[in-house]
């Protein structure tokens, strides 16, 4: 009996450092969607029809709210299981990388966009000229789905990996790794929203190659929104990560300077991108005025946590910065300082950390949050083990 409750102890201690680790909106949006289900669960509401994204219902009676019940709503225990549990670590990254406040915006654009191409393809498809399929317009779709398939675009591109593992059981190249997937559920599983899934993956792509951002507010609309008297209680929390600018490490678009035409944005955002499906990461170079430091248009900003009042960094706050510096480890240092002898210096000390039996990736994060001090980097990858 000892040996069991001493499993039963681990596996309750890991369950509670995993969830203690995810940011807020994130656990915000898990907690809400699962009370949701529970509470229809026990009164017995089963009449989806009423919340689910229906295209017929939206077009003539313009019911624009199922934009968004649609989304919270799940129909099985498995349905919203499987939702949360892919959510939770897709989240996590994308509310570290880009801030609490961003990421909910975020997640509310994308449910936006998505019921909008939901709409227009699904009709598209009804009234075309060749051969028309009505049973789209009348197909009642729930569940987070969606915006997780948004989600694994918008990361996939963000990573900057070249491949992606599907299941554990083989890799894909990562600009195909949305539509595989999107394939693989539904021969896998049954009563699955083929448009719903689809829509999600074109939010996705056009929120990365930059066509939403004419829509994105400007950094002091986050900033105003953090600091709110009504909020405060949420900003103190430890999870709550601000959106604050930084170090430019990702591709993800922000707020275009609305000095330039939509239609000249668009055009140069998308004959950028064409060359590829899903778009590079690399290092932009940050420009200078007065020997200022501007912000890059396309960057979000860094997410960081709310400092505690001590003087050493929570073990949290410390994983939230091994996440906001991931693109350094895997750009090998591309800032404009960097040298030749300091890209040689860093390349040397993370072959004697793999050499010391640590994991590259783990050793170029953690070197990488350690400004290549080895000895540190050392100690923040002896504190992962722990």
């Amino acid at each position: 009996m000892s040996m069991i409750s001493w499993m039963q102890a681990g596996v309750s201690t890991r369950l509670n450092q995993w969830w203690s680790s995810t940011p807020f909106i994130t656990s915000g949006v898990t907690i809400i969607c699962a009370a949701i289900y529970l509470v229809c669960l026990l009164v017995g509401y089963d009449s989806y029809a009423e919340i689910c994204f229906l295209p017929s219902a939206v077009a003539s009676h313009f019911q624009v709210y199922r934009f968004y019940t649609s989304v919270l709503f799940h129909g099985s225990l498995l349905h919203v299981l499987f939702n949360m549990l892919t959510f939770v670590p897709l989240g996590t990254e994308l509310e570290r990388i880009m801030g609490s406040v961003r990421l909910l915006f975020l997640m509310f654009l994308l449910a936006t966009t998505n019921a909008i191409f939901h709409l227009i393809v699904a009709f598209l498809v009804d009234y075309n000229p060749l051969y028309h399929v009505s049973y789209l317009v009348d197909e009642c779709s729930i569940g987070f789905s969606g915006v997780i398939f948004s989600m694994i675009v918008i990361e996939t591109s963000l990573s900057g990996v070249q491949y992606r593992s599907v299941f554990g059981l083989f890799n894909v190249p990562a600009k195909w790794y949305a539509w595989i997937l999107l394939i693989l559920f539904q021969f896998l599983a049954s009563n699955v929203s083929l448009l719903g899934h689809l829509s999600g993956i074109l939010s996705g792509f056009a929120y990365t190659y930059g066509l939403f951002n004419y829509l994105l507010p400007g950094p002091s609309f986050y900033s105003s929104i953090e600091g709110l008297s009504m909020l405060s209680v949420c900003v103190r929390r430890p999870g709550f990560i601000l959106c604050t600018g930084g170090t430019t490490y990702g591709q993800l678009p922000t707020h275009s300077n609305m000095s330039t035409p939509p239609s000249a944005l668009i055009n140069a955002n998308f004959l950028r991108n064409i060359s590829s499906w899903m778009p590079s990461r690399r290092t932009s170079t940050v420009q200078t005025s007065t020997n200022q430091e501007q912000e890059d248009p396309r960057f979000p900003g860094r997410g960081r946590t709310l400092a505690s009042t001590g003087t050493e960094p929570t073990a949290r706050e410390a994983n939230a910065n091994l996440h906001a510096r991931h693109t350094a480890a895997n750009t090998v240092r591309a800032d404009a300082t960097v040298t030749a002898d300091q890209t040689d210096t860093f390349d040397e000390e993370l072959k004697k950390l793999v050499g010391m039996g640590f994991e590259r990736t783990q050793a170029e994060v953690a070197l990488a949050a350690a400004d290549g001090d080895p000895n540190v980097a050392i100690e923040i990858l002896m504190s992962q083990q722990d």
